[in-house]
């Protein structure tokens, strides 16, 4: 069989496991803007609700007690010139543990909040060029329901395979409408660091660039969304250092229960000093306030160990002087 036959073969199985386009709508890095998401070919958008005055919703805010039954409508716009059919779904948000970006489960893993107790009145729809579909939902909180944020999506993806890339791999796209959903109770809030981590690479050669990070994991021990903010500090022997805030490595919202790796660049770090790096963690309001510690030391050995040869060619060149104007003193 041709290596061509074999992707083919393989392309509609991969596709299933490959939805990247999942995460378009989804990576951006601060709160979302107040439009449909979209990837240029289609969006996804709640239905307008109210006067034509107000203001339209980007994502869906809700707010529902345990056992309760939220109803709304999503609105599917096929912004291309050709018919597209699209599978409608409810989905769980997650933090991708790199970035910390909002993402949203695959329609085939296990979904425990918004994604289990979303219900579309269709599940899939065909969009003329230029149209839109509007689809009523009912999201069903249980009656065993965890209070706290709920974070998840209602996702459009398109039915047709994209273009294979060159290991024969098929790529589904995907774009949805974020859900905020807030289920009440008791709303606890929390947030930890956890295993931080110093490393420091010395060059070999003296007086080249020298690399330290500072690498930690955020996470969100509570049941309510966070916009966490972080400042670092190293204190040595020979004084502190202050770090550039971390930005875009912070994640905009830290969902509940989720993890996020950060690691940050030590920028110019000193040649030779040691003591610890303090991480402390707090959200946007100043609350919450975390802090852990590092050991950290900057000694490049490279540079020890051509002091110490130099510091023993002098001592033995010291010694052998010495000796030798010992014999001259005899002799004369």
């Amino acid at each position: 069989m041709s290596k061509r036959s074999t992707s083919r073969r393989w392309a509609p199985l991969l596709a299933v496991l490959a939805v990247l386009g999942l995460l378009t709508a989804f990576a951006a890095v601060s709160a979302p803007a107040a439009r449909a998401a979209d990837n240029g070919r289609w969006s996804v958008f709640p239905v307008h609700q109210g006067a034509p005055s107000t203001p339209t919703r980007a994502y869906f805010r809700m707010t529902a007690d345990r056992g309760a039954t939220v109803r709304d409508q999503v609105t599917v716009k096929n912004l291309d010139a050709r018919t597209t059919t699209f599978q409608l779904y409810g989905t769980d948000g997650y933090n991708t543990p790199r970035d910390g970006g909002f993402a949203v489960r695959n329609k085939g893993e296990r979904m425990t909040g918004v994604g289990a107790w979303t219900r579309l009145d269709r599940t899939e729809v065909t969009v003329p060029g230029g149209g839109e579909v509007t689809v009523p939902f009912t999201l069903t909180v249980p009656k065993d329901a965890e209070p706290g944020d709920h974070p998840g999506a209602v996702v459009a993806l398109d039915t047709r395979l994209g273009h294979a890339d060159g290991n024969g791999v098929a790529v589904q796209q995907a774009v949805g409408a974020r859900v905020y959903l807030k289920v009440n109770g008791a709303r606890v809030q929390g947030l930890r660091i956890d295993d931080v981590r110093f490393r420091y690479t010395a060059p070999l050669v003296p007086g080249a660039k020298r690399a330290a990070t500072i690498s930690y994991a955020l996470v969100n021990s509570g049941n309510v969304m966070l916009s966490p903010q972080v400042t670092l500090r190293a204190k040595g022997v020979f004084g502190h250092t202050a770090f550039e805030p971390p930005g875009r490595r912070l994640p905009a919202e830290l969902l509940p229960g989720q993890r996020v790796e950060v690691t940050q660049k030590w920028v110019g770090p000193p040649l030779v000093d040691w003591g610890n790096v303090e991480v402390t963690a707090s959200d946007t309001a100043g609350n919450l306030v975390e802090s852990a510690e590092v050991d950290y030391a900057t000694v490049n050995w490279t540079v020890v160990a051509l002091a110490g040869l130099v510091l023993a060619g002098g001592v033995v060149w010291l010694v052998l002087r010495r000796r030798a104007s010992g014999r001259v003193g005899r002799t004369g």
